[in-house]
């Protein structure tokens, strides 16, 4: 399955974009509140970030949108109109004064979003910068502070980190790495950062086999522990490796249970609803494996589940339901297309 964001979702989810990272309610601010001056509105929180729920889903809002822009504003399939607005909230947002601040409120508090939100603020900066435009350069140049604190927050932080975070939730440690190391060179965390992070990864799940892949999915999963694993260590072992360390941890993966689809029973839940995410992520971790593996039965076997899990998810996308369009367009577009940062 190559990975080719269709066209059709260019304004549909570039309006989900739009309306997202400028919704200021409901928010989750996931704050620590020191005292009562600091019961402040989330916009004053976090200038550039302050939509989309929470902290974490406005900012890979953010990246949505430049990667809409750089795979449809140049080919007529995300109209000017619709190109000037987006335009317009990135300018508004993406300034250096509203990124000093997000920087800043990042140092003073070393675990939030660790490490799911630093890897997409990550990520939204590798993208801006690939959008190859004076613009991208202004808003990855005004990021630049931000992703600098990621890369001091990572330095401090895996070498205390004694064991991986699994669960299939925010805080995995397997995800939120690998997409520092797809997103991070471009991105501008420096070499000493990213071999750090790749050492870590191997540290953890080297040895690793035999995963459970019967007890998936858990109730509020909108990751795969076994496959978002899998998929970190493909970044960080050559193929052949690769291929041998996967056959001990997801020996049978042609049989898995993890091929077959979650059942999702009420979408506007938002931790059931969590399962959808499930459904993009696996598909997408899929993908990328069976390219890994090369041709042969398991590649066509995680190709098919691929396209099942996206079958279950893609048409709610756009729902109507804040609990899930606040967030899955996202996870659709890691799904349908290349990696954060490529």
């Amino acid at each position: 399955m190559s990975p080719a964001l269709p066209a059709a979702y260019a304004v549909p989810f570039t309006e989900l974009a739009l309306a997202n990272v400028v919704r200021e309610y409901p928010n989750a601010p996931a704050h620590l509140y020191a005292g009562p001056e600091e019961l402040v509105a989330p916009r004053t929180l976090h200038p550039a970030f302050y939509g989309g729920y929470d902290w974490h889903s406005t900012v890979h809002m953010h990246w949505l949108l430049v990667r809409l822009l750089r795979r449809f504003s140049a080919t007529g399939d995300l109209p000017a109109t619709v190109t000037t607005r987006v335009h317009e909230v990135l300018n508004s947002h993406l300034t250096p004064e509203n990124l000093a601040f997000e920087a800043a409120y990042l140092r003073k508090r070393p675990h939030f979003e660790r490490p799911y939100g630093w890897a997409w603020l990550v990520a939204l900066a590798a993208e801006c910068r690939a959008l190859a435009t004076p613009e991208g350069d202004r808003w990855a140049d005004a990021l630049a502070p931000a992703v600098e604190t990621v890369g001091e927050l990572l330095t401090g932080w895996l070498p205390k980190a004694t064991y991986p975070i699994r669960h299939g939730i925010h805080p995995n440690s397997a995800f939120g790495l690998g997409m520092v190391l797809d997103a991070g060179e471009r991105a501008g965390l420096s070499r000493p950062v990213l071999d750090a992070v790749a050492e870590r990864l191997r540290t953890w799940f080297a040895e690793d086999h035999d995963a459970p892949a019967h007890w998936e999915p858990s109730g509020q999963d909108f990751l795969s522990p076994a496959l978002t694993e899998a998929d970190a260590m493909r970044r960080v072992l050559p193929v052949a490796e690769f291929r041998t360390w996967l056959a001990g941890f997801l020996p049978g993966l042609t049989d898995s249970p993890l091929l077959t689809p979650p059942v999702v029973s009420d979408h506007s839940d938002p931790q059931i609803g969590h399962l959808l995410g499930l459904t993009m992520s696996r598909a997408a971790a899929l993908r990328t494996i069976a390219d890994a593996l090369g041709e042969g039965p398991a590649h066509t076997a995680l190709t098919a589940s691929a396209e099942a899990h996206l079958a279950v998810g893609l048409p709610s996308v756009s729902s109507g339901d804040f609990s899930t369009d606040h967030w899955l367009a996202t996870f659709a577009a890691l799904a349908l297309d290349t990696p954060p940062g490529h």
